[in-house]
């Protein structure tokens, strides 16, 4: 998969906060267009109302039984509809009457009926409709009839819109022209607002690209936003861990220095003693063979401690030690004992093997080389520690609920004091009292490669005396075993 592509946080919070703007524009708008259109059709709702109340008295007179009454209520509604149809030059009116039996008194005939029985008598009616292709408004109602019971004739007016729809465009123009300024006024104020709102985001940058790559000092907290506190509070946590980090490899590095230093002091000192010897002509083939023996034991001891420092330095590599595998755990310990049979038998120490066979535990996921190395160092350290004579055992444990994978090394040794325990596994760290030549590297490499894998190492007596005391020592790992 592609990696993604490097995104701004100033940018991402600013279209995050002008998308929902630039949306709800344009729903803004239509929501002022369909108030606009109620605000211009009120006022002409009323006036057209009045001016139908007003033909409809007129017509309602049309059913007197007084023929100077009709007469008069046809001239009065005749100047009503000139005044009505002569009151505005761009806008058409249409108006209509029926007489109760629905044929046309006066007026345009092709003018919609409405389809709903007659209301209520003297209440205006509005409706939208179509007049000769055209939209239209219409106000229309019943007239009570001449007895005062029922309602009497239809009067029906209806006019263009266009007026209603010329101020409904003055009143959205009023409205929008000053969002057009105000809209990029607000855009402007939220990118200075959200500019200053991460100003602290980049000096805080700044601080630490000022900083010398030596400068492993916390950062400083106050006067940091609340949002930023806990971001510097993890790099102050990072930088103590690279702090104690860099720390260790230091003192690892003097210590290594220093361990190394005897092994090479001791060949350049056999060296000038047999160098001196030849040329003074007393060196015997004896005394040149015992400094050639010396110098070959100083190289192996040399090498010793460079393997160890470099399967130190593997143990500490954790991306080797996420490449993991099924490993069987007894297949590997039973290879590694007999690996070390030459040295146990030239040192006459027993060394054995007890568990199960090959394929008879659950294998273990772990990174087969570093799992070797663990096993090597245990059994290395054992055969170190025992005297002539003495017995070494690797044996397997099974767990009779399947939780965990058990390894134990026994040694029937001087065994390790309960106070010097915890200090076995420092790097470079010696029992007192013991003149056993070692790196002290191999129980460090343990615990390492122990805590890569997440499992548990710990020393016990082999044998405790009755009287107080032990003999040998029992070293455990309890490896976990996934499902």
């Amino acid at each position: 998969m592609a990696p993604r592509e490097q995104v701004s946080l100033f940018g991402e919070i600013l279209d995050w906060m002008l998308a929902p703007l630039l949306l709800l524009w344009p729903m803004s708008v239509a929501l002022t267009w369909i108030v606009a259109q109620g605000i211009a059709n009120r006022p002409y709702d009323h006036e057209l109302g009045s001016l139908t109340q007003e033909v409809a008295a007129q017509a309602a007179a049309l059913a007197s039984p007084d023929e100077a009454a009709r007469e008069r209520a046809r001239a009065e509604m005749a100047l009503a509809v000139q005044r009505l149809l002569g009151s505005d030059d761009e806008t058409r009116v249409y108006y209509q009457v029926l007489g109760e039996r629905g044929e046309l008194v006066a007026g345009d005939a092709d003018l919609p009926v409405p389809l709903e029985p007659a209301a209520a008598p003297v209440q205006v009616r509005w409706r939208n409709d179509t007049m000769r292709d055209e939209p239209v408004r219409v106000a229309y109602l019943w007239p009570r009839a001449a007895d005062g019971d029922e309602s009497g004739p239809l009067v029906q007016i209806a006019e263009t819109l266009d007026k209603r729809s010329r101020l409904a465009t003055e009143i959205i123009k009023g409205v929008i022209l000053p969002q057009f300024v105000i809209l990029p006024l607000a855009v402007l104020l939220v990118w200075l607002a959200l500019a200053r709102g991460i100003r602290p985001l980049a000096e805080l940058q700044q601080r630490i690209r000022r900083r010398e790559s030596t400068d492993l000092s916390p950062l400083q907290e106050r006067g940091l936003p609340e949002e930023l506190a806990p971001l510097v509070r993890a790099i102050n946590e990072l930088l103590h861990r690279l702090d104690q980090s860099i720390s260790a490899q230091r003192h690892f590095l003097a210590d290594a220095a220093h361990q190394l230093k005897t092994p090479l002091a001791g060949l350049r000192t056999q060296a000038e003693l047999a160098e001196r010897a030849i040329d003074g002509g007393q060196g015997d083939a004896q005394s040149l063979k015992h400094a050639l023996q010396q110098i070959a034991l100083g190289s192996q001891r040399a090498a010793h401690m460079v393997n160890q420092l470099l399967a130190m330095a593997r143990a500490e590599d954790r991306e080797q030690a996420l490449q993991r595998q099924r490993v069987d755990l007894a297949a590997l310990v039973r290879e590694t004992v007999r690996d070390f049979v030459p040295k146990a038998m030239d040192k006459r120490i027993d060394l054995g093997y007890e568990g199960p066979d090959e394929g008879e535990v659950s294998p273990l996921q772990a990174q087969p080389v570093l799992l070797r190395e663990l096993v090597r160092n245990l059994v290395d350290n054992a055969l170190q520690y025992t005297p002539a004579g003495g017995t070494v055992t690797a044996r397997i444990v099974a767990d009779p609920f399947g939780q965990v994978s058990v390894l134990q090394v026994e040694d029937s040794g001087p065994g390790v004091p309960a106070a010097e325990r915890e200090n076995i596994f420092r790097p470079f760290y010696r029992a007192l009292g013991t003149q056993v030549d070692g790196t002290g590297l191999g129980l460090a490499i343990v615990q390492e490669i122990a805590q890569q894998h997440g499992a548990e190492v710990t020393v016990a007596d082999a044998h405790p005396r009755t009287g107080g005391g032990s003999v040998g020592a029992l070293f455990t790992v309890r490896f976990p075993l996934q499902p």
